[in-house]
């Protein structure tokens, strides 16, 4: 069977799914899957794809040589070969044409077209025990260069306190699968909190409404003011993404708060990471963002993991998301930051995620070097939200990582 053969018997298994009307509301288009010279025609309307013969003309062509395919039809697929998200941005062996606003309107429903083409068995795990009722939440009154903020924050467990960094556009609900973990909160204090303008903690009252954008020294101000008023004794800052990049900003400059701190799919330089629809008038952010970073995950995760995982974004207040990446995207500058590291005053940990793209195994072991006495671990089948796309296949990674830092601290 030829590549596009394979290619179009593994589309027609999902032409059809309960996401697409969900995800794809009111709108129509068609799409080209090149082969080489070869191409498989779609058009979605309706809230379903079917196969046509021939198009008019093609308003989005997703194009590669059949050798390409053939790496995304692999079970599994390698990384950069395994999401619509991918192909786009950081796969050069794929080009995709299309009008830029139509091709943001349409990524939800081909990112969930890809997913479903992809042909990968989870990563699995035995859970351990968790009790959702051992986290408790509440609000706290936190004074932020001078002006007060309202800040939610989730904890569970006694012991050494672990203060939890999400992600950018997201909040404290990606760490309930280590929060609920009977065996960590015998161990440790753990400590999710919402930053402010994100979940459950409310933007301060002094805020005017404008344009949200974030940047290095706000964003440590906010985690420094956490670690003294909420948490209130020196912890292990355990972040993810612009999160880890942060644990290395905190590692550097106020390392007098921490007992150490583990980085979660840390950035070395994440540019490319913002995109102008992230936060536009003519496309849904909701479900625009929520399925880009549905391309960062794993495919080896759990769907119904990886779903919850995206559904988080899909409640980011609008600007928030791409507010965040001006932090992470265009100011981290993680070789500078590591060069600054103490890591015999302050244990670090790194940990980098096989499928992650934005902040890559190889960020990572570099990373590593730049921070002698560092720690660090590849983690093969992971993406780039480990904690929450698939928790019981993260979790001795994040268990090493902690016996590294208590240890060494």
């Amino acid at each position: 069977m030829s590549t596009v053969e394979r290619l179009k018997a593994r589309l027609a298994s999902a032409l059809d799914d309960a996401e697409y009307v969900r995800l794809g509301p009111s709108l129509s288009f068609n799409v080209a899957f090149q082969a080489g010279e070869a191409n498989v025609r779609l058009v979605f309307e309706n809230g379903r794809f079917s196969f046509v013969d021939q198009i008019g003309h093609t308003q989005i062509r997703v194009k590669a040589a059949a050798e390409a395919w053939d790496k995304v039809l692999q079970t599994p697929p390698p990384p950069t070969f395994h999401s619509f998200t991918a192909l786009d941005l950081v796969n050069p062996e794929f080009s995709i044409d299309a009008e830029p606003l139509l091709l943001a309107q349409a990524r939800p429903v081909l990112e969930r077209l890809v997913e479903r083409l992809i042909d990968a068995q989870p990563a699995t795990r035995a859970s351990p025990p968790r009790n959702l009722s051992q986290i408790e939440g509440r609000w706290h009154e936190v004074t932020i260069r001078g002006v007060a903020h309202e800040i939610y924050a989730e904890t569970a467990g006694e012991g050494t306190p672990i203060l939890f960094l999400h992600t950018a556009g997201a909040d404290s609900r990606q760490f309930i699968a280590q929060l609920s973990d009977t065996e960590l909160a015998g161990r440790f204090q753990m400590i999710a909190a919402d930053l402010p303008f994100h979940g459950r903690s409310m933007p301060p009252r002094t805020w005017d409404g404008g344009d949200y954008k974030l940047d290095l020294a706000t964003y440590r101000d906010w985690c420094a003011a956490i670690l003294e008023q909420v948490v209130g004794r020196r912890a292990i800052v355990v972040g993810g993404s612009m999160g880890a990049a942060m644990t290395m900003v905190l590692a550097a400059e106020r390392p007098e708060l921490l007992l150490g701190v583990v980085a979660v799919e840390p950035p070395l330089l994440s540019k490319g990471r913002r995109n102008p629809f992230q936060h536009h008038v003519a496309v849904h952010g909701a479900l625009h963002n929520a399925s880009y970073v549905r391309g960062l995950m794993s495919p080896l995760s759990p769907e119904s993991d990886r779903r919850r995982s995206a559904w988080i974004y899909s409640q980011g207040a609008p600007g928030i998301y791409g507010g965040d990446l001006a932090f992470y995207s265009d100011e981290f500058d993680g070789a500078l930051t590591a060069g600054r590291i103490d890591a015999g005053q302050t244990p670090v940990a790194l940990l980098s995620g096989g499928y992650d793209y934005s902040a890559t195994p190889k960020d990572g072991r570099k990373l590593a070097e730049l921070i002698p006495g560092s720690f660090f671990k590849e983690m093969p089948g992971l993406g780039h939200f480990p904690m929450c796309e698939n928790p019981d296949l993260f979790r001795p990674y994040l268990q090493d990582a902690l016996d590294h830092v208590t240890t060494n601290k």
